[in-house]
């Protein structure tokens, strides 16, 4: 009888860890993907679309490499095709959601952009609910339901009233809606696909591979759509800026990214990305002088409303562990 309540003194103190270490990832991956449409829209002055991402993520390809190599020196699962099939499928959805976020700052300021995109959280629960049976759970519970619904007309709200930045007309574009909208899409079917493949390789392995397989994917596309010369012409500043954004917003968001998803769930590390428009707002208007209507205000307030309901969902507790024990 002590060896069982021992052992699930164990397990109780193993998950309360594990759940320290997935928020701890997940806040750090707000802090840092705060910003990453800043600089996107920043580098859309002197790079397109296609050699913007071809480059951040090869600069954060190399920027993992040496890790990746560490631990494959150090043993557990290496990398071979396997590997490679697994992260393939994920990096398809990624490519298509890295070019449309860069085209959607065409039509949009990068602190309205952040907030739209957290609209991904009604897709990531709805492909969620489809993938992984283990987190329907989370998904069934009133206070992610509320908040995802809020977070989701929130985030409707601050675009449907963003002025078009081409012409007078009230609301965006129907171009830019479309095209943010396919790269909200694109980023929570990449949040689901990549769960599995981080879990098996670990969260440097597999971004390791991710960040590969999107450079090679990306490189014909910029040959073929964009200007593979960009960094001769952009100047020294300008390519500095954008290796620090490959470095931050793509390698050590990414792996703090995976670690959240596997230990508290792909669906609500997602919803704990709607923390993030509060930080993006504040440096845009600081930096870009950007400024929200009041209906767009009011818009990012029930997005973060939501953003708290669905911060206090709790993920399963792993009971069944001591007491099969």
């Amino acid at each position: 009888m002590n060896q069982t309540n021992s052992i699930a003194r164990f397990v109780d103190r193993h998950r309360r860890t594990s759940l320290s270490e997935g928020y701890a990832a997940v806040f750090a991956t707000v802090l840092i993907w705060s910003t990453p449409s800043l600089f996107m829209y920043y580098l859309n002055r002197y790079y397109d679309p296609w050699s913007q991402n071809f480059y951040r993520y090869f600069v954060a390809c190399l920027a993992i490499a040496p890790l990746v190599f560490y631990r494959v020196h150090r043993g557990g699962p290496g990398i071979d095709l396997r590997a490679v099939g697994l992260c393939l499928v994920p990096c398809v959805p990624n490519v298509v959601h890295q070019v449309t976020q860069v085209m959607a700052l065409f039509y949009m300021g990068p602190g309205v952009y952040t907030i739209f995109i957290r609209s991904s959280v009604i897709f990531t629960a709805l492909l969620a609910l489809a993938f992984f049976p283990e987190e329907r759970f989370v998904i069934r519970q009133w206070k992610f339901q509320a908040g995802t619904l809020l977070g989701l007309i929130g985030a409707f709200g601050v675009i449907w009233f963003q002025p078009n930045m081409q012409s007078q007309e009230r609301h965006i574009a129907l171009p830019g809606l479309l095209i943010a909208f396919a790269a909200s899409f694109c980023w929570a079917l990449y949040g689901v696909l990549i769960k599995r493949p981080s879990a098996q390789l670990g969260p440097i392995r597999s971004f390791g591979l991710v960040s590969f397989i999107t450079s090679a994917l990306l490189f014909p596309l910029t040959l073929a759509f964009g200007k593979i010369d960009t960094p001769l012409h952009a100047g020294t500043d300008v390519n500095v800026i954008l290796a620090i954004s490959a470095v931050t917003c793509i390698t050590l968001a990414h792996v703090l990214y995976y670690v959240a998803i596997h230990q508290i769930g792909v669906a609500l590390a997602q919803t704990l990305q709607l923390l993030c428009p509060a930080g993006a707002m504040g440096l845009s208007a600081w930096i870009f002088h950007e400024r929200l209507t009041r209906m767009q205000l009011w818009s990012a307030a029930i997005l973060l409303v939501g953003a708290f309901l669905a911060m206090r969902v709790k993920p399963i507790a792993v009971t069944e562990t001591a007491e099969n024990i």
